[in-house]
Order: C-alpha cells, then sequence, then structure tokens
C-alpha cells in the first residue's frame, strides 16, 4: 500500500492512503467508507472521460468494495451509474443500474432513476416498457410508489400510447398508496373516451349487460335506444369502478395507521428506534392477518432493507415463508441473504437457523459448513459449538460429538472460559445421551483444578449432582456428592463472592426439599455464614467477603488515579528539565541485569 499510486496526485494519493489505513483498523466504520469514495471521486479534480486510467481503476474499485459492503445505499448506486455514464457511457451505467436494482429490489426510488435514464438514452419503446413492467412488479405495491408510476405514466405519454396509460391506471386504481384519489380521478376521466370494451373485464361486462337486459324486460320492447343502453352500461361501470375507488381507500386507510409511523423507509447503519421495530412488527402482523401473499411478501422486503440488520426480521421471513406451500427454495434464498450479506456476523443466531434447515432438507454436509464458518469469525461461540456437536451427534453418534468437543478443545484459538463451557456440555453429553453419570461425574472431577474461575463449570457441576435421580437408599450417598461439591466451591474454586453466594443458596433449597433430619442444622449454619455480620459470616460468601471486595476495588481505583497522578507529574517535569545527551554520560551497570538471563522454558525470569 505505501507505494500505491491511486492516480491522483501526491496529496490525494497520501489521503487515499490514510484512510483506507482507518479501514483496515476499522472494516465497519462508515463514515471512513464515506470519505474515501469522496476522496475518489475527487481525483484530479473530479473523474471524468478523460482522467486518467489509474484514477478511474481507483473510483470503480472503490465503489465496488463500499456497495459490496453496504448493498443497499440506493442512492450510492444512482452516484455510480451516473459517473459511468460520464466516463464510458449508456452501457455501463446500465451495469451498474441493473446491479444496484439486483441488490435493492424494492427500492422506488433506485428504480424511478433506472427507468428515467432508460427511457432518456433508449429509442426503443418495448425495451423501455418492458424495464417499467419489471419496476412495476418490484416497487409497484410501494405505499409510497407514485413517483415511478407518474414516470411510467409520463413515458406512455411522450409515445402517445394512450390505451397503455389506460391500462396502467386501471392496475394502480387497485393499489393502496398514498396518492390513490389522484390515479382514479384521471382513470374516470380517460373511461369516458374509452370503449366500453375496455372499462372492465368481459365477464364483468356480461354481468352487467344481463342485469340491464333483465331490468328491460319491464319495459316496453324498443323503448330504449341502443345508444341508451350503453349509457346505462356506462352508468353501471361508472358505479363498478367507483366501488372499486371505496375498496382501496378503505385499504389505504387501514395501512396509513402503520406507514405515517414510518420515519425511516431506507437503510442506515446507525440502529432504528424501538418505536419503529415496534410499528413494523405490528404493519406485519396486519398484512399476514390480511391473507394477502404477494402483499405480505413485498411489505418483508421492504421492511427487510430498512431493518437489514436485524436477525429478528430475517427469521420471522423465513418462518412465514416455510408456512407457504412448496417454498422450500424461497426460504433458503432468504437464509443466504441474511446469512452472506446483511446480519452482522457477530448475530449468528440467524446462520444457525440456516444450518438447522439445511440439515432438514438432508444437507447435512452444508449444515456443519455453516457452523464451521461461524467457528472461523467467531472461535469462542459456545453455542454454535455445542449446535456443531449436537448435529454431529444426530447424524454420526455419540463419538462424532465428543469428537468435536476434543477438537475444539484442543484448539488454540479456544479460550479458557470457552473450554470451561465446553467441559460441561461434554459431561452432560455423557450423562443425558449416554446414560452415565459416572462418566460425566469423571469429567468433572479431572476438570475442576483447570477452570477454578469459571461460573458455568460449577454451576453446571453442582445441577448435574442436584438432578441424579435418588432413593431411600442412595439418598445418604448422593448427598455426600452435593456436598463435596458445595465444599470444593466455597474452598477450592475462585468465583466471585456472589457467584459463591448464589451457588450455596441453590445448596440451602435442596437441604430443605431432599435434606434428612439433620438438614436443618445445616441450613441454619450456611444461612448464618451466607448472610450473617462479618464476624459470623464465612470468609468466602459473607459479609467480610463483601466488604474486603468493596475494599479491593476502592484500593485498585486509588491506586490507578494515583499512578495517572504521577505520570502527569513525570510528563511536567520532564518537559521542564533538559534531557541529558546519552554520549556525555558514563556507562552505568544495570543492578537488575538479572532479569535479562536466558528465557528458562521459553519464559525471561523475573
Amino acid at each position: 500500500m505505501a507505494d500505491y499510486n491511486y492516480g491522483g496526485s501526491e496529496e490525494e494519493n497520501a489521503e487515499l492512503k490514510k484512510l483506507e489505513i482507518e479501514l483496515v483498523d476499522d472494516p465497519d466504520n462508515f463514515e471512513t467508507w464515506e470519505r474515501l469514495v469522496r476522496a475518489a471521486e475527487a481525483l484530479e479534480g473530479g473523474i471524468n472521460r478523460n482522467s486518467n486510467p489509474q484514477a478511474i481503476t481507483t473510483v470503480r474499485t472503490v465503489y465496488d468494495r463500499f456497495l459490496a459492503k453496504f448493498p443497499l445505499l440506493f442512492g450510492y448506486w444512482k452516484k455510480y451509474a451516473d459517473l459511468e455514464f460520464s466516463i464510458t457511457g449508456t452501457e455501463a451505467a446500465d451495469m451498474v443500474y441493473e446491479r444496484g436494482v439486483a441488490s435493492i429490489s424494492p427500492s422506488v426510488d433506485l428504480w424511478t432513476n433506472y427507468c428515467s435514464f432508460k427511457a432518456e438514452t433508449s429509442h426503443d419503446a418495448d425495451i423501455i416498457r418492458e424495464l417499467f413492467e419489471r419496476g412495476a412488479n418490484s416497487v409497484g405495491l410501494d405505499f409510497l410508489a407514485h413517483p415511478f408510476w407518474d414516470k411510467y405514466i409520463e413515458f406512455e405519454e411522450r409515445v402517445e400510447a394512450f390505451d397503455k396509460i389506460f391500462g396502467i391506471l386501471g392496475r394502480v386504481i387497485h393499489i393502496p398508496m398514498h396518492q390513490y384519489a389522484r390515479y382514479f380521478e384521471r382513470y374516470r376521466q380517460l373511461a369516458q373516451t374509452r370503449p366500453v370494451a375496455e372499462l372492465a373485464t368481459p365477464e364483468t361486462l356480461s354481468q352487467f349487460r344481463a342485469e340491464l337486459d333483465a331490468a328491460a324486460e319491464q319495459v316496453a320492447p324498443g323503448a330504449k335506444a341502443e345508444a341508451e343502453v350503453e349509457r346505462d352500461l356506462r352508468l353501471r361501470v361508472d358505479t363498478y369502478h367507483l366501488e372499486i375507488f371505496s375498496k382501496t381507500q378503505t385499504e389505504t386507510t387501514k395501512r396509513w395507521t402503520y406507514e405515517s409511523e414510518i420515519k425511516r423507509p431506507y437503510f442506515h447503519v446507525t440502529e432504528l428506534d424501538e418505536s419503529q421495530l415496534v410499528n413494523w412488527r405490528k404493519y406485519l402482523d396486519f398484512e399476514e392477518s390480511e391473507g394477502a401473499y404477494t402483499r405480505t411478501q413485498f411489505l418483508y422486503e421492504r421492511c427487510l432493507v430498512t431493518c437489514a440488520h436485524y436477525d429478528e426480521f430475517w427469521e420471522r421471513y423465513a418462518w412465514w415463508m416455510a408456512a407457504q406451500p412448496d417454498k422450500e427454495e424461497e426460504v433458503r434464498i432468504i437464509y443466504q441473504r441474511a446469512s452472506c450479506l446483511y446480519v452482522p456476523i457477530a448475530n449468528p443466531t440467524i446462520r444457525l437457523q440456516y444450518a438447522y434447515f439445511e440439515e432438514m432438507t438432508g444437507r447435512v454436509d452444508v449444515a456443519k459448513d455453516i457452523h464451521d464458518a461461524i467457528l472461523f469469525n467467531l472461535p469462542n461461540h459456545v453455542e454454535t459449538i455445542v449446535s456443531l456437536a449436537n448435529t454431529s451427534r444426530r447424524h454420526g453418534g455419540l463419538d462424532a460429538a465428543i469428537e468435536v468437543y476434543k477438537n475444539q478443545l484442543d484448539s488454540s484459538e479456544c479460550d479458557l472460559a470457552t473450554k470451561a463451557a465446553l467441559v460441561a456440555q461434554w459431561a452432560r453429553l455423557l450423562w443425558k445421551t449416554k446414560g452415565s453419570a459416572e462418566e460425566a461425574r469423571q469429567v468433572y472431577q479431572k476438570n475442576q483444578q483447570y477452570y477454578l474461575d469459571s461460573r458455568p463449570f460449577w454451576a453446571s457441576y453442582l445441577m448435574f449432582e442436584l438432578e441424579q435421580p435418588t432413593s431411600e437408599a442412595t439418598e445418604d450417598v448422593q448427598y455426600q456428592r452435593i456436598k463435596q461439591v458445595l465444599d470444593d466451591i466455597r474452598s477450592k474454586s475462585a468465583l466471585p463472592t456472589e457467584v459463591v453466594k448464589e451457588l450455596v443458596q441453590v445448596y440451602m433449597v435442596y437441604l430443605l426439599e431432599r435434606g434428612t433430619k439433620d438438614a436443618a442444622k445445616e441450613y441454619m449454619t450456611l444461612d448464618r455464614e451466607v448472610h450473617g455480620p462479618a464476624s459470623v459470616a464465612h470468609p468466602k460468601t459473607g459479609a467480610a467477603a463483601e466488604a474486603a471486595a468493596s475494599h479491593e476495588a476502592a484500593a485498585a481505583a486509588a491506586a490507578a488515579a494515583a499512578h495517572a497522578q504521577a505520570q502527569a507529574q513525570a510528563q511536567t517535569q520532564a518537559q521542564a528539565t533538559p534531557v541529558p545527551d546519552p554520549a556525555t554520560q558514563a556507562p552505568q551497570s544495570d543492578p537488575y541485569a538479572f532479569y535479562q538471563q536466558t528465557p528458562v522454558n521459553g519464559h525471561a525470569g523475573n
């Protein structure tokens, strides 16, 4: 990167290099990405078709990387398309627009811009109309789709295709949207100039004619001329159109409750307010209750532009789609989009759901690969490791699950806290799945010395012994085992005081529920040691321990403050005191030279 030429001046190259270094340190910083895009666009005073090839390559590369990371930013797709049009021409801009609408299909703005661009740069009406139809299928149902429909109608007016305009309006008047009334008024006006055959479906017109004929039987033959019959038919059709308007008005009003609460209908990296998330949940509930598949699917797609980083909506979309008949591939695509493109890797839940889905469909190897991909990025994610072990057990038996735990415990990337939790899960597997409590107990006993400060390990160990089935004949033996675990927790473990206290209280409940006739004595002793004053409390769980912990925390804070003050004073003194020249100083022996001895077993002495 040091010698890389971005195609600009020395100052411009330095700025781009600085921003690239910042992104290496913080690749998710959106503001830095935006600054990088602006810096690339500004090369040589602004990129154009006369810019040097290296500068053009730089800005293209930056846009490609930026939009690969943030594919839902419709404004940047338009900027990229405009840039390509200015550099290369129509075909290059078309390709960018195609990539854009593939990435953010529900974007009314992007489709409107793309179709406008095509209408301005192409002379083939059929090609333009085909693109508008694609856009209508993608965003036509949007509550705020009127800019798109206006642009479509404007194009048909320009080519004087008035029959097409009437057809477009005939579709739009059925859609609940913000400006539904405006479209209906124009449709009603145009209907007066169109042939009757275009005003409704053949079936509907036949029904209306039959109704008029039935009414005409009560009138003398020949009393109505053909013109009057057509007038009556038009009046009946107009009433039918008013019924459509009334229905659309009702549906629009229903949705306005939710649409009016949407404050950010576009994607941004900043989090949404809880009120916005609640509104989307309620809106989806409403649309699902209405029962229209197409409208519900479209609302999910809209929602997942705004809420792309929220796995709860991806999970909900997958659940809803899975409930529809013959939608397995659609469900798979939802999971893939969530897992591979949008939901941050720090939230692995949706990826685990994807793994279970693939396992359900018989693709076990894919399910395991998904687990491995999560662990590649989150090597200490206990839930994923346990899930992988369970998946392996379901399809390879107990030994396959144990092998997963062994591999993870032997991994250099697995930290101590994770290992403690995995040992507990391993013991649980031997107990619950194999049915061998003794083998599980041995795992706990052999490993307790390594995980003295692990709450999951000790809590699991205690609950394991508490949950063992007993009888009158075996209760005494089991009591000794449980008590031994508690004694180890109090005497050997390095758990925080509050955790020890919590586990002791669990044991105290056991004494009351399952203890022998002497349990009350032990209970009262523990109660005194845990809750009593410092003079009678246990040194590890009572008031004295809490006071000691508080004192240690206060002492640590005071020491940190003193250290900071000393550093500040030293810095002030250093600024005021001349620094001696090392060349004029006599060599002195190091009083701590023994610290520099050759390391023993890889560690220097100290």
